[in-house]
């Protein structure tokens, strides 16, 4: 009774904090601080600036920053031009035609970014306009490029696998490979319904000229660079030869090596780029930091053991505990976005999940597929947000349009559960560092 007491007060004092507008690193801060305070002995300046410290000077995090950076010079080239160019050819003979350019778009860019709402930002400033100009119908380009735009956060390198890899200590490298093959099903299943949406209803896709196989190969030059880059980047840590970090540092070089070939690496667009990545990655630590004091102190309050033991009590199996995580996790990224959701709740969910027996690896990927929907639910869906800003649309017709999608990342989990070696067979035949 006195921890379920404990629970409620800093459960309030979070909600209290969040909805006064404060930062959300500071709220978690704020929360640990109260916790620490009210219900333990220990000296709470002392354990956060540890704990802070220990946080900010991991040598894992170092990737963090070096990817987003990567993303950043990539997104002020030409890239998305090029990909619509050099992939429209391939797709246009297949049902739904230059609506699968969303999909492939955004899981090509999806393996040199990280971000979710970089991925849809992206693709969509080129697919958007041209689609609409083609006559396709806005409901299913708009809908297909918000749930795609989710695959930035599955397909690596991703920044939701960096920050949850270095909450509960499991190696990057690893959880990068983990997410290849759940990230290419989710793929197909986008596309899979696109197809079967449009020859449900043929005449609203407008006819394409399917060009001959040479033509199809001349217009692939384009996507030459971004396929090599990918291949040096998930290619060096999955044959051992660079850690996660390194593999980084190399995309930042290869994306400056694109952008200067393009004629895209200006004075103003370097800058432009190395402090959008400052912002995010100051942005994400700053999270980081607070989920770390605020993990500390539930565990001095002895909370997540408690909470932990609860759950074991019930005798859940792992099943029933992964659906209701899953409805949690749904519920929670309503109102938050997926990196702070994961922080806020690991310090609770972890002892939980290694105490049913749970791969922490193959829990990660799920994990990740549950925050990806958090991308597309109101009122705090980032991709709606971008969606909305560059379609001028309300957030709730976005929404409705993306639901299908919604509801094909819901039978992703099941897939999961289903097959589990989708996430683990990868990282298992690793070679090297990991």
């Amino acid at each position: 009774m006195e921890q379920l007491l404990e629970t409620l007060i800093l459960l309030f004092v979070l909600f209290l904090l969040l909805g006064s507008g404060l930062w959300i690193g500071l709220a978690l801060l704020g929360v640990a601080l109260v916790g620490m305070w009210l219900f333990t002995t220990r000296p709470a300046g002392d354990a956060m600036i540890t704990t802070i410290w220990t946080a900010s000077s991991s040598w894992t995090l170092t990737a963090l920053p070096l990817f987003i950076w990567m993303g950043e010079i990539l997104f002020r080239t030409r890239l998305s031009e090029d990909m619509f160019k050099g992939l429209a050819p391939w797709v246009a003979s297949l049902p739904g035609r230059l609506l699968h350019t969303n999909v492939v778009g955004c899981t090509i860019f999806a393996a040199v970014s990280g971000s979710s709402a970089a991925t849809c930002a992206t693709i969509g400033k080129m697919t958007i306009p041209e689609l609409s100009k083609r006559g396709y119908p806005d409901g299913l380009a708009i809908g297909s490029l918000a749930g795609a735009g989710t695959l930035g956060l599955m397909i690596p390198p991703s920044l939701t696998m960096i920050v949850y890899g270095v909450a509960v200590n499991e190696s990057i490298a690893a959880l990068f490979m983990a997410g290849v093959f759940p990230g290419l099903v989710l793929a197909l299943l986008f596309m899979a319904y696109v197809m079967g949406w449009a020859i449900l209803h043929r005449g609203r896709i407008p006819p394409e000229p399917v060009l001959p196989l040479r033509e199809r190969f001349a217009a692939s030059r384009s996507l030459l660079p971004v396929l090599l880059l990918i291949l040096a980047v998930l290619g060096s840590i999955y044959t051992g030869i660079a850690t996660a970090t390194e593999a980084a540092a190399l995309g930042v070089v290869g994306a400056l090596a694109i952008a200067r070939a393009q004629g895209a690496l200006t004075w103003t667009s370097f800058t432009e780029s190395l402090m959008g990545a400052v912002r995010t990655s100051c942005m994400i630590a700053f999270i980081l930091m607070g989920a770390s004091f605020l993990s500390l102190a539930m565990g001095f309050t002895g909370i997540p053991r408690a909470l932990a033991e609860g759950i074991a009590a019930l005798d859940l199996s792992p099943l029933t505990l992964i659906a209701a995580l899953t409805v949690f996790y749904i519920v929670l990224g309503c109102f938050l976005d997926g990196i702070s959701a994961i922080v806020l709740t690991m310090a609770v969910i972890e002892p939980m999940v290694r105490a049913a027996g749970i791969d922490l690896l193959w829990f990660g990927i799920f994990v990740v597929v549950v925050v990806e929907m958090a991308q597309i639910t109101p009122p705090v869906g980032f991709n709606l947000f971008v969606l909305q800003g560059m379609t001028g649309r309300q957030i709730t017709w976005i929404a409705r349009q993306a639901a299908p999608f919604f509801l094909l990342m819901v039978a992703m989990v099941a897939i999961l559960v289903a097959f589990p070696g989708l996430a683990t067979w990868l990282p298992s035949q690793m070679r090297g560092p990991a």
